[in-house]
């Protein structure tokens, strides 16, 4: 691989030779995979390692629920937060959703746009989209260039091995003026903090296939570095106390479709989500960038 994470992180400044240090000595599904964390910017990455688009076209890594018709409560549950906090970016607009998966988003959001198209490598779920009406591609090139209002992308930036490239080519599909909306894990998640020591939740969380965990800085300047401008970028939370509560009297996910949940009002989730923003240690964090007029 010729230009690796570390190479970008370094070409954007977010990384450096003296200042990396290794976080952990493997992932969750890679034992022997370090990964590493620069103590200046907080990015978190592993570096020279990607796992190719053949595992990503045969799907063969999720644990799908989307053909037996069970119901994710994560799914769906992201997909209602997304389908509100972005209407202003999606009603009446061209979109596309890079690296759609199943297609939740633009199920949801479809019969409100010009037109919607998926880009995905899965090839099961492009076969299924295609069947419902909803065009997909796995290939950049069948989009023409300024052809788009919006690109929405949840969860996918993290899994390329080539980021800068691919950005700049979503870029050339955006009209001018057009944004982009993206979504990432964030490396400030409050329960990768090493005062909280965590371990179950790092070993949980590292995987090998995200291949960059990034600080708002580094995401911001990512960005910048590909061309966008007035890019925004702030904290989300995805997962509300009673997760983050089991998780740290008993070292495992799930608090969040426990009994716990009893507890969490609206006004608390809000309360909650908040003051992780104003000390930065979501568990995501969202940009949104616009190409130049």
């Amino acid at each position: 691989m010729a230009n690796t994470i570390f190479d970008m992180l370094k070409a954007i400044g977010q990384a450096s030779d003296d200042t990396r240090e290794l976080f952990a000595s493997g992932t969750r599904d890679v034992a022997d995979l370090p990964v590493w964390k620069d103590r200046l910017s907080g990015v978190i990455f592993v570096d020279d390692h990607y796992v190719g688009q053949e595992e990503y076209a045969s799907g063969s890594y999720r644990d799908s629920d989307f053909y037996t018709g069970r119901v994710d409560f994560e799914r769906v549950s992201d997909c209602q937060r997304r389908v509100s906090s972005y209407q202003q970016f999606y009603v009446g607009k061209a979109i596309a959703d890079f690296g759609c998966g199943a297609g939740d988003f633009l199920r949801a959001v479809r019969d409100n746009c010009a037109s919607v198209v998926g880009i995905e490598l899965q090839e099961d779920y492009v076969a299924n989209m295609r069947e419902n009406g909803i065009d997909c591609v796995r290939d950049l090139d069948d989009i023409d260039d300024n052809s788009l209002d919006v690109i929405f992308s949840f969860h996918a930036i993290e899994h390329l091995p080539d980021p800068v490239a691919i950005i700049t080519a979503l870029k050339q599909k955006l009209r001018p003026g057009g944004r982009m909306i993206l979504e990432v894990p964030h490396a400030g998640d409050l329960l990768l903090r090493q005062d909280l020591d965590c371990e179950e939740f790092r070993k949980f969380t590292l995987w090998s296939q995200h291949l960059v965990l990034h600080t708002r800085a580094s995401f911001e300047a990512l960005l910048l570095h590909c061309g966008m401008q007035d890019v925004i970028v702030e904290g989300v939370q995805r997962y509300p106390l009673s997760n983050h509560l089991q998780w740290l009297a008993k070292g495992k996910p799930g608090g969040h479709r426990s009994q716990l949940t009893a507890m969490e009002s609206p006004v608390l989730l809000d309360a909650y989500a908040n003051a992780l923003r104003k000390i930065d240690a979501t568990d995501t964090i969202t940009a949104i960038a616009s190409v130049p007029a």
